[in-house]
């Protein structure tokens, strides 16, 4: 294989490690990639979560040293994401990916008109500050975490609007436990992917260096008062982005 295609997946994965740690949906650059490359799209879907599993213990632990982690928020939210992210991991080769994909999208337009509505709320959280998880908000980030075992293209922004929109926390806060959370679940949804033989752990590797390399870089401006406008901008760009190819393409 040529040269230039592993440094196409470093920098694939420098891409989606910087997209995913402030936003989501870098998978949707990754894993078309990893086809074009060769690989089934099982076998992709698996090989991706190498490196998103370095990109997102690279980002909760400069979240972490930063001091922006809320960790009781982000730990009573574990288990229903990781239970559900074993779910859709195993589900993962059932599903109807056609309308799973249209209705996703769906969702994502959702997403779009609920991020332009409130604009204030993403940059400062909750006037009151951040809620505490309960029933209502483990039901949902299960469900979020079997997506995520699923497919993981744009677990990220569900992820955000639950922890935004839902429990109040700003996006800096957001992303931090967003990184937790989606470490957690890939943990034990890559371990179903390696049982059944669908990881190809050289080019996951490549792609990781490239992954974490973004990670780092995204973890550690999300943290800069400047950077807020930023970040909510580019989470408006890759929601739409992400909506039109889960609608149209």
């Amino acid at each position: 294989m040529q040269g230039w295609l592993y440094l196409a997946v470093v920098g694939a994965g420098f891409l989606a490690g910087f997209i995913n740690t402030l936003a989501g949906s870098g998978s949707a650059i990754t894993l078309p990639l990893l086809v074009f490359m060769g690989l089934p799209a099982t076998v992709a879907n698996g090989t991706n979560r190498i490196g998103v599993l370095m990109q997102t213990t690279t980002s909760t632990w400069t979240f972490h040293r930063q001091g922006v982690m809320p960790w009781r928020d982000a730990l009573s939210l574990l288990i229903p994401a990781i239970l559900g992210g074993i779910i859709g991991a195993i589900l993962a080769a059932n599903l109807d990916e056609p309308n799973m994909r249209r209705a996703i999208g769906g969702m994502l337009v959702l997403t779009l008109f609920m991020i332009l509505i409130k604009p204030k709320r993403w940059l400062t959280g909750r006037a009151e500050g951040a809620r505490k998880p309960g029933p209502k908000e483990w039901v949902i980030f299960f469900f979020i975490g079997m997506y995520g075992g699923f497919i993981q293209a744009g677990v990220g922004i569900f992820m955000l609007v639950g922890l935004v929109l839902g429990i109040g926390h700003d996006l800096v806060r957001a992303n931090a436990i967003k990184a937790l959370l989606v470490l957690a679940l890939n943990i034990f949804a890559f371990v179903v992917f390696v049982r059944n033989g669908q990881v190809d752990w050289f080019l996951g590797l490549v792609l990781a260096i490239g992954n974490v390399a973004g990670a780092r870089a995204a973890a550690l401006m999300a943290t800069k008062d400047w950077a807020q406008v930023w970040v909510y901008r580019l989470l408006l760009v890759v929601v739409v982005f992400s909506a039109a190819r889960m609608l149209f393409l």
